[in-house]
């Protein structure tokens, strides 16, 4: 039987979602002043349920609220008050509203922390960012007692996204934070259990999967979000990846989401292939940035594979599903404006719009969608017609408040 956009998928522990739409993860940033849950964040994941979208992924909640990816995080640490439960439920609610997933995306930046929530971050080895010293502070290698901790918060993290509401977990092992950091012997130079080959490296990620499978069952949706490469020399690899994906089906994650780079080399924005280069024409003109080597994964496992980045026109997206290279279609930027792309593509519309094609300059794309979220969250409609050079403005005006508003800091 040929799979369309509209087919219905098993995971391996037995849930269905209702079609191959993957809401991908994206930072919010609208947690309150204590890093708990709020009404924008409710309202923001209601329009993603309604919009369509089989799975929906959040932003990545924090599992240590003194290491944040940037203010207006969630944290899950520790005992929950009544107050932030009944938060996180009414989140949960929201987003699993029209039989969708709501699978919470679980992370610890690590050295990615910015200077501005926090001026000694941690990671694998005291290895800086080569990034400006005034956005990201010198880390301290960490300890193995505090390696071990990282797997029990992810682990306790999950079972409270469990217990109220969400339907499955994301383990955030790309993009170079903390996970990822270990993953990779350009950040982590460490000579104990958790450094040195590729099976010490893999450890904390592998730990932690295995923790959370404990704690939450074996019905309970588990993902990880995967770098195909660091596309840096001498870092995480192609196949390392193939090794390491492997592992992570032995030990019986439900879903695996394909993605690249780092902050040092932003290749998730679409810039790079597999191998560092440039994208070629015939990529692009293929839409998804990972979709090459999705089709080497595929060669060593049978998880369902979602790929974000770069789809936008239906017929793309079927050709994907149809090559049984994939099993999901992620959806980022699209759905920062359009909630309801998948609706509209299930519908028969042709194409997303391609938002990041109106923005000028085009880095300041990060900051033009947040705020489109941050509208969402508000119950508006975002300003499409917001320049570039106001987008930065506004965002950094927006992280510095929240950053300022943030309770003990």
């Amino acid at each position: 039987m040929s799979i369309t956009l509209a087919s219905p998928l098993v995971l391996p522990c037995g849930a269905i979602i209702k079609n191959r739409f993957g809401k991908a993860p994206l930072t919010e940033g609208l947690a309150d002043p204590l890093n708990r849950a709020t009404e924008r964040l409710a309202r923001l994941y209601g329009r993603w349920a309604e919009g369509g979208s089989g799975v929906v992924v959040t932003g990545n909640v924090q599992v240590d609220r003194r290491y944040l990816e940037r203010p207006g995080n969630v944290v899950i640490e520790g005992p929950q008050d009544e107050a932030a439960l009944a938060a996180l439920r009414a989140y949960a609610a929201a987003g699993t509203a029209n039989r969708t997933h709501l699978w919470m995306q679980l992370n610890h930046p690590g050295r990615q922390t910015p200077r501005r929530v926090c001026e000694q971050p941690v990671a694998p080895s005291a290895v800086p960012l080569a990034l400006p010293e005034a956005a990201f502070a010198h880390p301290r290698a960490m300890t193995a007692d505090e390696v071990t901790d990282v797997i029990d918060r992810f682990a306790h993290a999950a079972k409270v996204a469990q217990d109220t509401g969400f339907t499955g977990v994301q383990v955030h092992a790309a993009h170079g934070y903390l996970l990822s950091q270990f993953l990779t012997p350009l950040v982590n130079q460490r000579d104990d259990e958790w450094g040195g080959s590729l099976e010490n490296r893999a450890r904390l990620l592998l730990s932690v999967v295995r923790a959370i499978r404990t704690g939450c069952g074996a019905a309970f949706p588990i993902s990880v979000k995967l770098n195909s490469s660091d596309f840096q020399n001498g870092g995480f690899s192609s196949q390392d990846c193939l090794t390491v994906v492997k592992w992570l089906e032995e030990a019986g994650i439900d879903h695996l989401e394909i993605s690249g780079g780092n902050y040092e080399e932003p290749s998730m924005m679409g810039s790079k292939n597999t191998e560092g280069d440039k994208v070629a024409d015939s990529t692009v003109r293929r839409e998804a940035y990972f979709l090459t080597y999705a089709e080497q994964i595929r060669k060593v496992t049978s998880l369902p594979l979602m790929v974000t980045g770069g789809f936008r026109t239906r017929a793309a997206m079927e050709e994907a599903l149809a090559s049984g290279v994939l099993d999901m279609i992620g959806l980022g930027r699209p759905m920062c404006v359009e909630t309801d792309a998948p609706n509209k593509l299930l519908g028969g519309a042709e194409a997303c719009e391609a938002w990041e094609k109106r923005i000028r300059p085009a880095k300041a794309g990060l900051g033009w969608f947040c705020l489109a979220l941050i509208s969402h969250g508000d119950g508006k409609d975002p300003d499409i017609d917001l320049s570039g050079e106001d987008a930065i403005n506004r965002f950094l005006a927006n992280e510095e408040a929240t950053a300022t508003a943030l309770v003990g800091r």
